[in-house]
């Protein structure tokens, strides 16, 4: 009776004890105040926020340039990283579903054929078969931890891949820019060499009549050596950047050589922006969503540790059959049968069990820091798009305005140059300013066209979020996909 009572003293804690779920419950993100608009005032274009959220998943069709639609969506297909991000994700599920499985029974089976000697006994032969089976009650939450944890990793997987995605479409569209800026710059440069060598040749005629001196010729040489020297560094850059724009498209650096031969002009983006509000900004960045449900994760590892402090119970059985010769085991065999319970908790750990919870939910904390950290950093690349994008604008419309005023100067000077009306040196400068005004302006308008692909980037760009809600249902305890209180 004594241990009738010691024993079921020690089961109904147990009993009762399996009654409390232990699963996590859903996680607190950081309260971060989101502002109602964006500081920067930029124009928009007045559009439904579904056709604002179709522009964003191709924004880069804005530009008009086949082939820039083209290389976009060779290298959304081949890019090393975007199919290292789609293993990492194949990875991510196959690990959920090995936690899925551990929810279930395990069912094995087995045969074996024997025989044995001893001493002078006639040599007997047995076989057995049977089938084994054994379960461990999710009690105190644990695998479902487990399983909660694997659901949020794959979901944070899949944003992963989306961010990825959109990291490479983003760069391939502005080492396509920059290309087209460099082939524009490299243009310029051979244009006004043509110009300043036709300056020399004047020169050269006037110094051999005697009309000027050796100085100017030697300044007219130099002038067009300067700008000569600077076409080779023109020349490499452009073929760095096809080389880059290759590899990015997954292939070797001189396969689109003759695909990117013909000069053409920077594309440009629409002028009216598919800008989104920043709380819709937050719910299409896949980095923030894949940092949330990094947070689900850890949530759930916090429980899954929680509950291996706990006892673990497990129910195990066989059923087989044996036999001395193979033609009566399904027939005369002996038919075999056990079943066990069991279980087994920690008795003394020196606190490890304890500690491995604390591990986790520092992992937690950190988790949710580094969610506030993706949320701001989201926040400041659009700020920081806006801001370069207005004054790009501004300085563009500037630097045109130079470049014709610039060139009125280098045609009226080359003009009174010729009938002698003016000296050399006033040839000279028009000249120079009128080559670092083009090239400014090559350069402004590269870098506005890469300024709408950041801003497009940074509004979480060529990725639909439903593909991450709908990849599979939420599970008990991950995280919501919801938006910081603006409080």
């Amino acid at each position: 009776m004594l241990k009738k009572l010691g024993l079921w003293t020690m089961v109904l804690p147990l009993t009762l004890t399996a009654c409390a779920s232990l699963s996590p419950q859903s996680p607190l993100l950081p309260n971060i105040a989101v502002p109602a608009t964006w500081s920067s005032a930029v124009a928009a274009g007045s559009i439904s926020a579904d056709s604002r959220n179709a522009v964003l998943a191709r924004w880069w069709q804005r530009f008009d340039d086949p082939l820039l639609d083209a290389l976009i969506t060779q290298a959304l297909r081949a890019n090393t990283s975007v199919n290292s991000a789609q293993a990492a994700l194949a990875q991510a599920r196959a690990l959920r579903d090995v936690a899925a499985a551990g929810l279930m029974p395990k069912v094995t089976g087995s045969a074996s054929a024997g025989r044995s000697k001893s001493g002078d006994i006639s040599a007997s032969n047995a076989f057995n078969t049977g089938f084994d089976a054994s379960w461990e009650p999710d009690v105190f939450g644990g695998k479902r931890s487990a399983l909660q944890a694997g659901e949020a990793s794959a979901q944070a997987s899949a944003a992963s891949l989306a961010a990825v995605q959109v990291s490479i479409a983003a760069e391939t569209a502005v080492s396509y820019i920059q290309y087209r800026g460099a082939q524009t710059r490299l243009m310029i440069a051979r244009s006004n060499l043509a110009s300043q060598l036709e300056t020399l040749q004047i020169t050269d005629w006037r110094v051999q009549a005697g009309l000027l001196t050796s100085l100017e010729g030697e300044q007219a040489r130099a002038a067009s050596e300067q700008t000569r020297a600077q076409i080779p560094t023109l020349e490499t850059s452009v073929a760095q950047i096809q080389h880059s724009l290759a590899v990015l498209c997954g292939q070797t650096p001189d396969t689109l050589r003759v695909q990117l031969a013909a000069v053409l002009p920077v594309p440009q983006a629409q002028d009216d922006l598919a800008l989104s509000m920043p709380t819709e900004t937050l719910r299409q960045r896949p980095d923030v969503r894949a940092a949330e449900h990094q947070v689900s994760a850890a949530l759930a590892r916090v429980g899954q540790a929680d509950a291996a402090r706990y006892p673990s119970f497990n129910l195990s059985g066989s059923l087989g059959l044996r036999a001395l010769t193979l033609g009566t085991l399904t027939g005369s065999g002996v038919l075999a049968s056990a079943l066990l319970g069991s279980v087994s908790g920690p008795l003394f750990d020196a606190g490890a069990a304890q500690a491995q919870v604390r591990a986790q939910q520092a992992a937690l904390e950190q988790a949710r820091l580094s969610y506030q950290a993706t949320v701001l950093t989201a926040l400041k690349d659009v700020e920081d798009a806006l801001v370069a994008l207005g004054g790009d604008r501004e300085r563009l419309l500037h630097l045109r305005d130079a470049t014709d005023a610039a060139a009125n100067a280098a045609l009226i000077a080359r003009q009174r140059y010729a009938s002698g009306l003016i000296d050399f040196q006033t040839v000279l400068e028009t000249q120079r300013s009128l080559f670092s005004t083009q090239d400014a302006v090559a350069i402004t308008s590269t870098d506005l066209s890469a300024d709408h692909v950041r801003l497009y980037k940074a509004l979480g760009g060529g990725w639909q979020p439903e593909r991450d809600s709908a990849m599979s249902p939420a599970q008990p305890g991950s995280a919501n996909i919801t938006q910081p209180s603006n409080s």
